[in-house]
């Protein structure tokens, strides 16, 4: 996962609210969001990573929630593990978060973030193996953690809350449709400027670039929410939407993910549409 914003039990109305794009090479073989098994029976709902076997954001029945993002680097190499079992070590649920802090080689994987969640304890929390003040510099892994409270947070390939471009715009999109989140049961009009933000490829001005270390023309390219580089064989692979509402017996759970082909224009295509739907 590239970018992401969610919000953290911000209103009663919805106390979940995830919006998320994946960005990856095209040619990297992935299976869209399902229900799946982990190898100790556990029963998620993610989409996955059909190289190294893990995810890059899943949810359990439990009501346990994981999500992760690479940290842009232009010289470490990916780690001898894959960043994704981290999501899917969380979303077991045999830990808690002291115990998964302790269990991560910071050294062991690229940079990364992820945050993990316990909604029904309302539990958040961030780690990362990168420095959160200078994430991209070439500096020796550490593990960091930060517990999250109640909120709206945007993460994209830096630290938690960096404010580039594409990450305030989606963070600004993600509080507009929690703003519309009371509109009447079986309305989705609510989720449009998050719609708008997911599908937006519009570059960020010159003067408002980040800086990383790759060159500037890559910069540019990678500084849209909805990334568009088929050119390099890379770009925005899937985008997703979480929303929790209140139920007659708990909270109704909506999944929605939508691929994309990269010979289209950016949007949420209906045919290429999947839904899980999980009660907590």
């Amino acid at each position: 996962m590239c970018l992401i914003a969610f919000a953290l039990h911000a209103d009663p109305a919805c106390p979940l609210l995830i919006a998320a794009n994946r960005d990856e090479f095209l040619d990297r073989p992935t299976a869209a969001l399902h229900r799946w098994t982990l190898a100790d029976g556990t029963s998620i709902v993610a989409g996955r990573d059909l190289r190294d076997g893990g995810t890059w954001l899943g949810l359990s029945p439990q009501g346990r929630v994981a999500m992760l993002t690479n940290v842009r680097q232009t010289q470490a190499g990916p780690g001898p593990r894959s960043r994704g079992e981290l999501v899917t070590r969380w979303l077991q649920g045999d830990v808690d978060e002291d115990r998964l802090a302790a269990g991560i080689d910071p050294s062991a994987y690229g940079g990364f973030n992820l945050v993990v969640g316990d909604f029904h304890r309302a539990r958040w929390s961030w780690l990362g193996n990168r420095d959160p003040e200078a994430p991209h510099e070439q500096r020796p892994p550490s593990l960091h953690r930060r517990a999250l409270g109640a909120g709206v947070y945007g993460l994209s390939n830096a630290s938690l809350d960096t404010p580039w471009p594409k990450t305030l715009r989606l963070k600004q999109a993600l509080g507009d449709s929690l703003s519309r989140a009371h509109a009447p049961d079986g309305t989705r009009d609510w989720l449009q400027p998050l719609a708008r933000a997911l599908t937006d490829s519009a570059p960020a001005p010159a003067l408002e670039l980040p800086h990383t270390g790759v060159p500037d023309d890559m910069e540019r390219a990678l500084s849209s929410p909805f990334v568009r580089m088929a050119e390099r064989g890379y770009g925005t692979r899937s985008s997703l939407v979480v929303s929790a509402r209140p139920a007659a017996a708990g909270w109704d759970v909506q999944v929605d993910e939508w691929t994309h082909d990269h010979g289209d224009v950016a949007r949420l295509d209906p045919a290429r549409h999947q839904r899980e739907t999980l009660v907590w």
